[in-house]
């Protein structure tokens, strides 16, 4: 398994390669890395059992993506029913795209589950990648005051892909 420095760094370096043309001056400061650390060190350390990571390596045995699901936040407003686990990440170094090794991730920590994730409307490959999966938008979206020009909308999966 990966240790929490080497996941928040790429998880800061796969942010850079997708989102820096939307996110403002100054988006990856040392205090934003060490956000992502102290992040990577709950979710590793804790002992949920809801909690599924996958990673993925290159031939070389170099982290190169990581996906991160769990149960629904319990406070999540207007969950649809039977909806229980949510993807709260799935990053893939841009190199290792359309290599499958984001299907494996997914595969790994969904399986075919019903599920809900929220991705960048500005990021047409990661909602091609969701759609191919079973999910579709409910019209649900959010805007991050840190990052203005990016609105995450809601997919949901209510059933096992066909």
């Amino acid at each position: 398994m990966a240790d929490a420095k080497e996941l928040a760094s790429l998880h800061v370096r796969c942010w850079k390669e997708t989102y820096s043309q939307l996110l403002p001056d100054g988006f990856f400061s040392a205090e934003h890395q060490q956000q992502r650390l102290s992040m990577w060190q709950r979710i590793l350390t804790d002992t949920n059992p809801d909690f599924r990571i996958a990673l993925a390596c290159n031939q070389e045995g170099s982290l190169v993506g990581f996906a991160f699901a769990a149960a629904c936040s319990p406070d999540m407003e207007e969950r649809p029913a039977g909806i229980e686990r949510q993807l709260y990440s799935l990053y893939l170094l841009s190199d290792h795209h359309g290599s499958g090794a984001g299907q494996q991730l997914l595969d790994a920590v969904l399986g075919d589950q019903p599920a809900l994730l929220w991705v960048a409307e500005q990021n047409p490959r990661a909602i091609a990648f969701y759609q191919r999966n079973g999910f579709v938008f409910d019209g649900q979206t959010v805007q991050d005051p840190l990052a203005p020009l990016i609105t995450d909308a809601r997919m949901v999966r209510l059933a096992p892909r066909a």
